[in-house]
């Protein structure tokens, strides 16, 4: 531990706020589609990140990965928001955690998932099917797309099935982190009705 002014901190924060504090961290380590698939005792539940550039929501999103025990995230190298700062911030340091794969295209990285037995479901709000119908027992991937554009074209051709959550009010879709985390934990609640679910229980914080 070294003490430091003010102007150091600033310094090694490069402008971000630090509230007094600044660490050095080791690079977060890459991992490869192969390497998430085959990760884990039951299927895969894998989250993958379609041009999404808020960092909060980035954040957000790895947070509710993390709390549901995915086996990975995928995010593409281009049109992403970056996994230092405000993202790290608002993953609450479940970035650290959850292993990730950045891959080049999404369109072929879904193409690859599927190749690998990966079923891939697309969020979409005007999708006919809805999220609580499908059976997400299987080896599954979530295909997330940005707020408010969602999925790009190429993308949403490329899932396996679009889904929607239904809306009782007078909005017409929901933040792309809080669909991320209602997807995942029925993904969640199915397996672990037939018991091949994770198994913690600890407080939602």
């Amino acid at each position: 531990i070294e003490t430091v002014d003010r102007r150091a901190l600033d310094k090694l924060a490069r402008g971000g706020l630090h509230q007094g504090v600044a660490a050095g961290l080791q690079s977060l380590p890459a991992y490869t589609l192969e390497e998430i698939v085959g990760e884990g005792d039951g299927p895969s539940l894998i989250v993958v990140l379609d041009g999404i550039e808020d960092p909060q929501n980035v954040g957000a999103i790895l947070r509710s990965a993390d709390a549901a025990g995915v086996t990975g995230v995928v995010r593409q190298a281009r049109h992403a928001a970056p996994l230092d700062g405000a993202a790290a911030r608002a993953s609450a340091g479940a970035v650290h955690h959850v292993r990730i794969a950045t891959v080049v295209n999404i369109s072929r990285a879904i193409e690859e998932l599927k190749a690998l037995n990966v079923w891939t479901i697309g969020p979409e709000g005007d999708a006919p099917d809805r999220y609580d119908d499908v059976d997400y027992c299987q080896p599954t991937a979530f295909v997330l797309g940005a707020e408010g554009s969602g999925l790009r074209r190429l993308v949403r051709e490329s899932c396996d099935r679009l889904v929607s959550i239904p809306m009782a009010g007078e909005l017409a879709c929901l933040n792309v982190s809080v669909s991320a985390g209602i997807a995942l934990f029925e993904a969640v609640r199915q397996r672990r009705r037939v018991g091949n679910g994770p198994a913690g229980d600890g407080p939602a914080g």
